[in-house]
């Protein structure tokens, strides 16, 4: 029997970090305040009936720019190392890691995030990731980010879940993405899939992944009113299926979950074995 492949893909901001990344010290470099950022932002793609991921990322650039700020992809990763995390995160994918192997189950991490991939690749969790789908900057020949190269929002952050499941290992290549494929040949069938979201922008992926029989997780920050009833909003609507604080640690809920549903998919692909 081949081992089954369970995916675990995470949104980033607001489910292993209690803020969004640029809040971690870009923000700060650029001489504003998270408030200030996150208003510009808005008002920017509101006055041009724009995306909200590229005028975020239209003001990083100008903003930095404006101060002198280099932007380059080792400056992200700097911001990077600054971003703080839930309670247990660094923790978390050793743990989980461990119990698939008892189970005889390999345990995948993916980021899918609205994010930048570079600011996320200079954090100390980067290396848990088998990749990470997220927006990106395209840079000149001196390494200077001049112009967005991947923009994720909350509906095409989906066409990712479908990467993973065909086993492509690229934000670029869309050929294979759309090509037919047979059930069977898929390398991560959705059932063996847990999304974790924390609010409406991962409504889409959170829906397609329950869709097809996977497991979705809103997690909100303890402690925090407000999140905690987004989360049971999105539970109440049948957009995910499970409801847990974000913590990571080994008595945490959201770990006793996960093994139960690494469990699960232990089981059924055993009984599947018996059907051929």
């Amino acid at each position: 029997m081949r081992k089954p492949i369970v995916a675990l893909v995470y949104d980033f901001d607001g489910t292993l970090s209690p803020g969004n990344m640029q809040e971690f010290g870009f923000i700060q470099a650029v001489g504003t305040t998270p408030q200030q950022f996150w208003d510009m932002s808005n008002q920017l793609a509101v006055g041009q009936d724009a995306s909200n991921v590229l005028s975020y990322m239209k003001m990083m650039y100008d903003e930095a720019h404006a101060k002198g700020i280099s932007l380059r992809s080792e400056s992200f990763r700097e911001f990077g190392k600054d971003v703080v995390l839930f309670e247990g995160v660094r923790e978390w994918f050793r743990l989980i890691n461990e119990y698939g192997r008892s189970q005889g189950v390999k345990v995948e991490h993916y980021i899918n995030s609205s994010g930048l991939k570079e600011i996320v690749e200079g954090t100390p969790i980067a290396k848990e990731f088998r990749y990470i789908f997220a927006g990106s900057f395209i840079y000149d020949e001196n390494g200077e980010a001049v112009w967005p190269g991947i923009a994720v929002d909350s509906t095409n952050k989906t066409q990712f879940l479908f990467k993973i499941n065909k086993g492509i290992f690229s934000a670029r290549d869309n050929k294979r993405l759309n090509s037919s494929m047979a059930e069977e040949k898929k390398r991560v069938p959705f059932t063996n899939m847990i999304y974790f979201g924390d609010g409406e922008t991962d409504v889409p992926c959170m829906k397609i992944v329950s869709m097809f029989g996977g497991n979705s997780v809103a997690v909100y920050a303890p402690g925090n009113e407000k999140k905690r009833a987004i989360a049971q909003r999105l539970k109440k609507q049948g957009r995910v299926r499970f409801t847990v604080p974000a913590q990571y640690t080994a008595d945490s809920t959201a770990y006793r979950l996960v093994c139960a549903i690494i469990d699960k998919i232990k089981a059924d692909t055993v009984l599947q074995q018996f059907s051929k």
